[in-house]
């Protein structure tokens, strides 16, 4: 199949993981994460996020969300997300099940982006017996609509969360993209800015399965190593969910395929700017681009070949990836120019 740009799941693995694993896959090593590549990438996230920060790695985002958001909440607790939240739209009610009950106080606005005026008017609407008290706030960085938070908004939403009482959390599944578009360091994005739990996505920066979830107040990660445990995250073979970190994070390649997969996003962006009938619908700030167009131009280009989603506000999502071929965006553009002529 030529290369599509429906998802950034549809891409394969980066060398420098593929190398990291097959390094990875000698020998006889103790299981359950008491190997050295396990201990390894943990200290390679903590010499890149500059902090001691606790790590524990899982399959993929739906658990390492759900279980650091359940860390942080009693079953009568809430977490206050935006509408446009993964944990809302796309986790199957996983937050709510691994934290036995704690609802979500969904912002209910236009904006993919939480402010600190929707964080105080769901925190603050009512503070009666009879409401899940508010223990938390989730942010996705970047946003499911592709738009990055600066790092002062971040901070003002920290303000706003100490202010309250409450813990942010950040769901980084294009953790790297964010860093890589705002030019900015792991620390000054998470702890520096208040973070206090932040799941740093892999699966969609270059490896085949993966995510960390790093506590950066060390006293909120007691017993999640049971949590894992319990929900069927602890790997057995640990060093091979371990080792891809090492090939990310040791060679520079998570920051590398980050900015290369926001550069080609930026680049359709450009090419298509100007099209008639076609219509940027949110910034392209990170590795998505979201094009608004008459549904005859959505099934022209589906006749062509291409595949893309519409489930975000009835556009068209495109997602790129590691590995997105320069060339093919442009055949992606040469094809919406022509579908709009």
């Amino acid at each position: 199949m030529a290369q599509q740009f429906a998802s950034d799941n549809y891409a394969g693995i980066c060398p420098e993981v593929w190398a990291a694993m097959q390094d990875a896959n000698q020998g006889s090593v103790p299981a359950y994460g008491e190997d050295p590549w396990t201990t390894r990438a943990a200290e390679a996230f903590r010499r890149l996020f500059e902090t001691d920060c606790e790590v524990f790695f899982a399959f993929n985002g739906t658990a390492a969300n759900s279980l650091a958001l359940a860390a942080l909440c009693q079953s009568y607790n809430s977490v206050i997300c935006s509408s446009f939240a993964h944990v809302e739209t796309d986790e199957c009610g996983a937050p709510e099940f691994f934290s036995n009950g704690s609802k979500l106080l969904v912002a209910r606005t236009d904006n993919a982006k939480l402010t600190p005026a929707d964080i105080r008017a769901l925190a603050t609407c009512r503070a009666d017996i009879h409401y899940p008290k508010p223990r938390a706030v989730t942010i996705t960085q970047p946003t499911e609509t592709g738009e990055v938070y600066s790092l002062d908004e971040i901070r003002e939403i920290s303000a706003i969360c100490r202010q309250l009482g409450l813990r942010l959390h950040m769901d980084g599944a294009r953790f790297a993209n964010a860093c890589a578009a705002l030019g900015c360091t792991p620390a000054e994005m998470t702890w520096q800015a208040g973070v206090d739990v932040l799941c740093f996505g892999g699966t969609k920066n270059g490896m085949a399965v993966g995510e960390a979830i790093l506590f950066f107040d060390r006293t909120l990660a007691e017993g999640f190593d049971y949590r894992c445990k319990q929900a069927g995250q602890l790997a057995s073979k640990m060093r091979f969910l371990a080792a891809p970190w090492i090939g990310l994070l040791e060679t520079g390649a998570w920051l590398r395929n980050g900015a290369h997969a926001n550069a080609c996003a930026a680049r359709l962006a450009a090419e298509v700017a100007g099209l008639p009938d076609i219509e940027l619908m949110f910034p392209a700030e990170a590795n998505a681009v979201f094009l608004r167009a008459p549904e005859p131009v959505l099934i022209a280009l589906r006749d062509r070949g291409w595949r893309f989603y519409t489930f975000i506000g009835g556009g068209a999502r495109f997602m790129f990836a590691w590995d997105a071929d320069p060339a093919r965006v442009d055949a992606l553009a040469a094809d919406i120019a022509a579908c709009t002529a």
